[in-house]
């Protein structure tokens, strides 16, 4: 059985990548956090603000697609107390994102270092690209001659 791609198919075919691929682009989008205790935050705006920006970075490994500032898991609240204690011990940012990657790994943050580990993560997007603009590109002259040949029957 020969499998052929209609012009609708293909526009069917189309239309769900890009459709798949603006979802991806709609959840990258800023949220507002709603998670933070009262309790939670600095005397100092400042330092409050640098913990918000740290824990905006960090992947809530409880809840796995929210930040550490978005969730009010106790996996995220024991983040945010951690990334706050470091901050009025006078830790830099660098210090604190070193010590939960090398306590919790790579996995926490929300945008993983390019390396060896977390190639396939970063290129895997890409190659399905190609592929699918290259099965595309390739059938598409095969559709021209299929829709041709109907015409002329």
């Amino acid at each position: 059985m020969i499998c052929r791609l209609t012009s609708q198919t293909l526009m069917v075919l189309i239309m769900v990548m890009m459709v798949s691929l603006s979802g991806s682009l709609f959840s990258a989008l800023p949220t507002p956090a709603h998670a933070i205790l009262p309790e939670e935050q600095l005397t100092n705006p400042a330092d409050e603000a640098r913990a918000r920006a740290l824990a905006n970075e960090l992947r809530c490994l409880t809840c796995q697609n929210q930040t550490v500032d978005d969730s009010n898991s106790d996996f995220a609240i024991t983040i945010r107390s951690i990334i706050r204690e470091q901050i009025t011990n006078g830790k830099s940012d660098d210090d604190i994102l070193n010590y939960l990657r090398q306590r919790y790994g790579d996995y926490i943050l929300f945008s993983p270092p390019f390396n060896r580990m977390t190639m396939v993560l970063w290129l895997t997007p890409i190659i399905v690209l190609i592929l699918g603009l290259g099965i595309i590109i390739w059938t598409r002259p095969r559709l021209a001659s299929v829709i041709d040949d109907r015409k002329i029957k």
